[in-house]
């Protein structure tokens, strides 16, 4: 609430004012520094847990929470002063990334040990080649966040969706930690759509999207290593979406349109969603100027709750999660393949009225 009401003293260095992006769909300025909300709802969450001890959080759990939170900083910084000065890199953002997933690595145990994968799982016995899947995954994961923060609400959403996914598996397997870290993720989360949906008034920005991302993406970590009996495939399951958007527009980029995959564009599946679908079915209002925007989330997270629900109430064999898993990427596949050729679309005329396509 204080980024949103003291945006005129901060707005020119906070302020998204690139309104001509090809990913760009808001038309007035808006603070994109959500991120310090949400690390600052984390800490007053924990905060508040710590002082309902004994009934509140385990006194281990609370430095385990800390250690993570410390670990968060190169990840979150690095996002934070790109949104500021618009100057740090992709790889840098990555790299910063990277280096956050080694340290959870170093003081929490956090690394990936086994990926119920034939011959991967042997390789990842050996510490050095663990680590640095680890350090991919949690920045990779980290990135998926910040892909799909396109429309109000939905990243914000999908955070809630998955971190409620993986703390409900942590639950049935008795992990205190990783329900408390879903607690307070899907608590800063749900603060932040406050302000961002439907209205947009504040937006998540990279160091929002990469500590929420590290912090869902170190939850899976968690999960893994600390519950042998969760298998790699439900956790992908519940994280399916963002990272088949991510791998998906890698192998679209650089195979099929031989670009750079950190090249922004507008074919995400979001944005495709945005243009085929959400102009179809919700209709222009002028004194709504945001309805629109908003609608995109009511098109994708029912799907992605529905995924993780299913996954959460039956994934929890291997076989069953990964047929989830690819159950997911066919629906994704499918979806985009229909809204990329025009199926589903309401073009717009020159007068800016709508044409509902034929196509079928």
């Amino acid at each position: 609430m204080l980024i949103v009401l003291s945006q005129k003293w901060h707005g020119k260095l906070s302020h998204d004012h690139d309104l001509s992006g090809v990913q760009k769909v808001h038309t007035t300025a808006v603070p994109r520094i959500g991120g310090i909300g949400v690390i600052a709802g984390v800490l007053l969450g924990l905060a508040l847990f710590q002082m309902l001890a004994p009934v509140g959080l385990d006194p281990m759990h609370s430095a385990d929470v800390r250690l993570l939170l410390v670990a968060s900083l190169p990840a979150f910084l690095a996002g934070l002063i790109e949104d500021f000065t618009k100057r740090v890199s992709v790889r840098v953002r990555l790299t910063a990334t990277a280096l956050s997933a080694v340290i959870a690595s170093a003081v929490l145990g956090a690394t990936v040990t086994e990926l119920d994968l034939w011959g991967v799982d042997t390789l990842l016995a050996f510490a050095p080649f663990a680590i640095v899947v680890t350090a991919v995954v949690v920045s990779g994961g980290s990135n998926a966040i910040n892909i799909i923060d396109g429309f109000n609400g939905l990243s914000g959403s999908t955070i809630v969706i998955m971190a409620s996914g993986l703390a409900a598996v942590a639950m049935q397997n008795g992990d205190g930690l990783v329900v408390a870290l879903g607690a307070l993720t899907v608590g800063a989360a749900l603060g932040f759509l406050a302000f961002n949906y439907p209205f947009g008034k504040l937006f998540l920005g990279d160091g929002g999207a990469y500590f929420m991302g590290f912090l869902v993406s170190e939850m899976a970590v968690l999960l893994l290593v600390r519950n042998p009996a969760v298998n790699a495939w439900q956790v992908l399951a519940i994280c399916g979406y963002p990272v088949i958007e991510v791998l998906f527009s890698i192998y679209r980029r650089r195979v099929i349109q031989n670009v750079s995959p950190g090249q922004p564009d507008a074919l995400h599946l979001h944005t495709l969603v945005y243009r085929r679908l959400v102009f179809k079915h919700v209709r222009r209002d002028l004194n709504r100027p945001w309805n629109r925007n908003a609608g995109v989330v009511c098109f994708i997270a029912p799907a992605v709750a529905l995924c993780v629900a299913v996954t959460v109430l039956i994934g929890a064999s291997a076989p069953v999660s990964l047929a989830i898993v690819l159950s997911q990427v066919v629906l994704y596949v499918v979806v985009y393949g229909r809204l990329v050729r025009g199926r589903w679309i309401a073009a717009r005329r020159a007068d800016n009225t709508e044409v509902v396509s034929t196509n079928a």
